[in-house]
């Protein structure tokens, strides 16, 4: 027998063999298969009746989705239009809140002028209140340096008075004596021939003044008392003035009246105001006055 041969008579016995275990392992198994097929098909039928569960469930779950989207699509519209409405009050709310800010602006703008225009009239206030204090420091020293002048006008007004009383008295005894004088000078047929007087006579009394030199004195009238006609000069017998001067009263270029000086102290004196018309000026304290025009 050639070698080719013995090969295959090797290879047929042991595919023999070969093919003999697997029909013995098949037919061994053959129980097994079936139980395992009919175990399959079981599972495939409860597999396929979980599927259709499942599809009914899945289907029931989209309509569900689908009823919730047409919610939720509908909620969503409702909320872009508030959102629309949302924002178009923002753009609103913006610009008023830019409105108020330039009022805001301009108001602390009028705020701080009317800040700054308080401050300033709080200083006014206050400097007008201290020149108040200070005139009315002064209007108290005034007050009390006019009642003392009161006082002593008053004072010189009652020596006047006495001077006037004595005056009449000197009157009346002149007329007397003119009266005996007249008697005797008849017994030797001799009359009395009236003076001619030299200045034009005065209603008021008062006393003559003498005749006085112009010595150019000059001063103000410090107190004035138009009811009795009297007049308090700032100058006195330390400047040279006597009783019986004559000062001329002016104002400016204006002559306003005579002063005859009845009483004088070392600071100031006191006269009588000649007032030759009613409807003239009336002398006041300032006016300046001379014994010469």
């Amino acid at each position: 027998m050639s070698t080719l041969t013995k090969v295959l008579i090797i290879l047929l016995t042991v595919s023999s063999i070969f093919l003999c275990g697997i029909v013995v392992t098949y037919v061994a198994n053959a129980d097994n298969f079936k139980e395992q097929a009919d175990s399959l098909r079981a599972s495939e039928q409860a597999a396929k009746r979980n599927e259709i569960s499942a599809k009914n469930l899945l289907n029931e779950e989209i309509k569900k989705m689908d009823t919730k989207k047409a919610e939720l699509d509908a909620e969503l519209a409702s909320l872009q239009a508030k959102v629309g409405n949302l924002e178009a009050l923002l753009d609103q709310v913006n610009r008023e809140k830019a409105a108020l800010q330039a009022r805001v602006d301009q108001w602390v703008g009028v705020s701080q002028s009317f800040t700054k225009t308080t401050q300033t009239q709080e200083q006014l206030l206050r400097n007008t209140l201290a020149e108040l204090e200070r005139v009315r420091a002064d209007q108290i020293k005034q007050n009390r340096e006019l009642k003392e002048t009161s006082t002593t006008l008053m004072d010189k007004l009652a020596v006047i008075a006495l001077l006037d009383e004595k005056n009449r008295q000197l009157t009346e005894e002149k007329a007397e004596l003119n009266k005996k004088l007249a008697g005797l000078l008849q017994q030797f047929g001799k009359a009395v021939v009236a003076p001619v007087p030299v200045t034009p006579s005065r209603t008021e009394k008062a006393l003559v003044a003498p005749a006085t030199q112009e010595i150019g004195l000059k001063g103000l009238i410090s107190v004035v008392d138009l009811k009795h006609s009297m007049a308090e000069i700032s100058i006195g017998s330390a400047d040279g003035v006597k009783e019986g001067m004559k000062f001329h009263v002016t104002r400016g270029d204006q002559f306003i009246c005579d002063i005859l000086i009845l009483d004088v102290q070392p600071e100031f004196a006191i006269g009588s105001l000649e007032l030759t018309d009613v409807t003239q000026l009336k002398p006041k304290a300032g006016d300046n006055v001379s014994t010469n025009l």
